[in-house]
């Protein structure tokens, strides 16, 4: 068994800061959310609620079970923020077609409409990131996270 340095002084601690993956991505999470959360604000939704609306316009109708794999998200955690978007008509939530116990997601008319308002928002979002990383480096960005989800899920 591998032993492990079980002091967390002022040292360790900057090294946890320097180097935690989580402790970091969370960090960058907050940092690029609280940027889409200001540009998307006239919309009126949130960054999660755009990307719930997305994969329901992409993949819908989809489960909740299926969304929640997809995104990586608890499913009692997934139906609780799909909530207020069914509640303001954005989502229509029904049981499957195939499986009544399974629910199924949707888009509604006004969730489109909502969506439609909110894309030119989110191309300005997308666009400040791009311009401040530069194409490239987005691009190997966006495969490393792809490449962390993947090495999470099989730890």
């Amino acid at each position: 068994m591998t032993k492990y340095d079980t002091t967390c002084d002022l040292g360790q601690c900057s090294l946890i800061g320097q180097t935690c993956a989580v402790f970091n991505l969370r960090k960058a999470s907050r940092a690029v959310t609280k940027l889409y959360e200001e540009i998307l604000k006239p919309s009126g939704i949130l960054p999660t609620q755009f990307t719930l609306l997305v994969v329901t316009r992409a993949f819908g109708p989809v489960t909740i079970s299926s969304m929640a794999e997809m995104l990586v998200m608890d499913r009692t955690t997934l139906t609780r923020n799909l909530k207020p978007l069914e509640r303001e008509g954005l989502l229509r939530v029904v049981p499957g077609k195939d499986d009544k116990r399974s629910r199924e997601v949707s888009p509604t008319n006004k969730g489109l409409e909502q969506l439609e308002e909110a894309l030119p928002l989110w191309q300005e979002a997308q666009y400040r990131v791009e311009h401040a990383l530069g194409s490239v480096r987005l691009d190997r960005l966006l495969d490393d996270l792809t490449a962390v989800v993947s090495a999470a899920r099989s730890a």
